[in-house]
Order: C-alpha cells, then structure tokens, then sequence
C-alpha cells in the first residue's frame, strides 16, 4: 500500500483527533472523542473468548492488521517490539491486542504463531463478521478485502492507545515509516502506564 493511500485512510480517524502538545508528533491525543475500550473477540492461541473488560489495569494497544501484510503490519508490530525496549520496566504494562481484518485466511494457529513473533504480550484477535465490522466501526476504522481478480487487504495502520482504565488517550500514527519517533512514543507511553 502506498504512504498516499495509508495517510487517506488515517484521515477519519484523524479528522476527530484533538491536539495534545506534550505528545511526540506521531501520537494524536483522542482523549474524549473515541470510545472506551469495548469488544468480544476469540484469543487465538487459547481459543477462549476476551473482553475489553479483561484488558482493564494494562496499557492496552489495539491495531487491526493481517498476517500475510508485505510491509506495514510487521513494520509496526516490530517497532512496537522497540518502542517497549525503551519503556524500562514500564513495558510489563502493555497489552498489545492484534485483530486481524482478513479471518478467512488468518487461521488461529495462523495468528497465534505471527503474534508471537512480536513478544509475549501481543494477543492475536479473531471475530465473526459482525463483531469484527462492529470493532472496526467503533473505532473508524477502514478495512476492505477483495477476493477477485486478486486477493487484495487495505486497512488503516493506527494504533490506539487506551489507559488502564480502558479509556482512549491518542492513538500511534506512522510506526511503518522509516524513522519513527521511537523514544517520544515510549515516553508517551510510560506516562500512559505511570497514571
């Protein structure tokens, strides 16, 4: 996907952010404009049921992708795996929560395996249709997957940054780009898990 088409898709998302100027330029404050955390999804590795209650008193980060992704799911996800090496002891808060927009191929196994990759404390997702479309407008979030003439995924690439209380603070925006803010983000994100 195209860093055109990527920025298109952020814009609704975007578009309801307020302005927070302590953040790193890559953080958005969203503090009272995007819902609390709320959803019932399968774990894949485990196969049992989770909650947006279940992430209540960790930093829950959400971040819908697909395992088979060429370029912007694993380059989050890996710079997610750096921005928490720089938290210090503030990283064994963080939740990262991983729902795949393309279930039809991204088997459990599948999931559970690619979530792995990236720590301990990545959760693959997995909904029916209508609790992934349910979650994904929620949070405005834009997905599509066309099956013909060649199997094709678009999906916005931020990521949400809930507190412990499961209420939005700013969501993550470019972690695929080449330099990302690594330590602002970190920064961020400790003073998340510090409240």
């Amino acid at each position: 996907m195209s860093p055109r088409r990527r920025s298109l898709l952020a814009l609704p998302v975007l578009a309801l952010a307020g302005c927070h100027h302590d953040l790193s330029p890559q953080d958005v404050s969203v503090r009272g404009l995007v819902p609390d955390l709320a959803f019932t999804m399968i774990d894949a590795a485990t196969g049992q049921s989770m909650t947006g209650a279940d992430m209540r008193g960790s930093v829950t980060l959400l971040y819908f992708g697909y395992t088979h992704c060429p370029d912007v799911c694993p380059a989050t996800l890996y710079n997610l795996q750096r921005i928490q090496a720089r938290m210090g002891a503030a990283a064994s808060k963080v939740r990262v929560l991983f729902v795949t927009v393309d279930p039809d191929r991204d088997t459990p196994a599948l999931l559970a395996q690619y979530a792995a990759l990236f720590g301990p404390n990545v959760t693959g997702l997995r909904g029916t249709p209508d609790a992934l479309y349910a979650l994904a407008r929620r949070y405005r979030v834009v997905f599509s997957v066309s099956k013909a003439p060649t199997y094709t995924v678009t999906h916005s690439a931020a990521v949400y940054v809930f507190n412990a209380q499961g209420q939005a603070e700013f969501i993550i925006a470019g972690l695929d780009t080449p330099q990302p803010d690594l330590d602002g983000i970190a920064r961020d994100l400790r003073g998340v898990a510090a409240e």
